[in-house]
């Protein structure tokens, strides 16, 4: 809704896990026996919404879990098939798979970039076994870095890392370790969050026990701030609260989230966007195979408000290095909100959490801190 060209991304949520992270809210199943007939169901929901984009092109096309490394390449090249014939997919697209370490064997990965794979994210975490076992990861330290410098060599180069920062009982050291590695590998991306504890979650059921501690907010600020010195230091740029690339490389399709670009989001649980609503698929892989083959309701949408429009654009754009503009909030909301706007940031004149460069307003270091306050300030409820 705020970007003039007519592009638009696809998101394909892939369910299945092998085993759960004890951090994660994402949904997800280990009922690995559905994974025949929701890739049906799939390729069937794509097909029945080949106009939800409008004939707008395809310029990425994300596949996210879930662990949509679990599928086989072949059957990852099923679902392509099916969107490059149901969509007009640009020919330089980028072509993302979230995986596990474990799951990016040599043979993997070359038959992943025979069907189409450009991009990799490599659900990494942390660099320590004793962090990963915490988390029920099911992969080693060292297997990630062999997942990262085999997938290099089987001619992937557009790699990015996961890591997460705030676990508990990370050291400064660990964490410095951590970066350290991540630096040394050939990855052009990384994507660092600050572990939340989601309810319903191992994590925050042991939390609330008492059996697990968080981490002190000194220590995450301290953390965070590692993060971006040592980013810096080897050229990375932080484009967005959370994630950091080097030689331009961004992630093309959650920067097009962000800049308000048209989205379909395919499988359970996704989310779609096409600048008037907002759609969501039914969180439950049965229910939603079922629906597909039954020809029954799978989602629920909303139709957005103008305030809606416009708490979209704070609340995405401010995430960004490319920040708010006052100029481009009267012409796209009007001047009442341009003002709401301008009222609302003044109470921040002399709090050194945002710079101003070329009419765009974008929040500084210390403003990264305290950016839940902030946005909560700049929107309208």
């Amino acid at each position: 809704m705020f970007s003039a060209s007519v592009m638009a991304g696809i998101y394909i949520h892939i369910p299945f896990c092998r085993q759960k992270c004890y951090y994660c809210d994402f949904y997800k199943t280990v009922n690995i026996s559905l994974q025949q007939n929701f890739i049906e169901a799939l390729k069937n929901e794509a097909k029945i919404r080949k106009n939800y984009l409008n004939n707008e092109t395809v310029e990425t096309i994300y596949f996210g879990g879930g662990t949509p490394s679990v599928l086989t390449a072949a059957e990852l090249a099923d679902i392509l098939q099916v969107i490059n014939h149901e969509f007009k997919v640009s020919s330089g697209a980028e072509i993302t798979l979230e995986a596990n370490p474990d799951d990016l064997t040599p043979a993997y990965l070359a038959a992943l970039k025979s069907v189409g794979f450009n991009r990799l994210s490599i659900g990494i975490q942390a660099f320590q076994n004793r962090h990963l076992q915490q988390m029920n990861r099911r992969h080693s330290a060292g297997q990630a870095v062999d997942a990262i410098i085999n997938a290099f060599n089987a001619g992937i180069s557009n790699l990015s890392a996961d890591l997460i920062y705030g676990l508990p009982a990370l050291s400064e050291t660990e964490w410095k370790e951590s970066l350290k590695q991540v630096f040394q590998l050939p990855v052009k991306h990384l994507s660092a969050y600050h572990l939340t504890y989601h309810e319903g979650t191992a994590f925050y059921t042991w939390l609330k026990k008492g059996t697990l501690k968080e981490l002190k907010e000194n220590d995450s600020v301290a953390q965070f701030n590692l993060l971006l010195d040592m980013a810096i230091a080897n050229n990375f740029e932080h484009y967005e609260i959370s994630n950091l690339a080097k030689d331009k490389l961004y992630s093309r399709h959650n920067t097009a989230y962000w800049m308000g670009t048209s989205y379909l989001g395919l499988g359970p649980s996704a989310h779609s966007f096409n600048g008037a609503s907002r759609r969501w698929n039914v969180s439950h892989v049965e229910t939603y195979i079922k629906a597909l083959k039954n020809n029954e309701n799978y989602f629920e949408e909303e139709k957005l408000s103008e305030n809606d429009k416009y708490n979209e654009y704070i609340l995405t754009r401010i995430r960004t290095k490319w920040g708010i503009s006052q100029t481009e909030i009267q012409q796209l909301f009007g001047a009442e909100k341009a003002q709401h706007f301008a009222q609302q940031i003044a109470k921040y004149k002399h709090a050194q959490v945002f710079k101003a460069n070329r009419q765009k307003i974008t929040l500084t270091r210390k403003g990264l801190f305290i950016s839940d306050e902030i946005m909560a300030d700049l929107i309208i409820i």
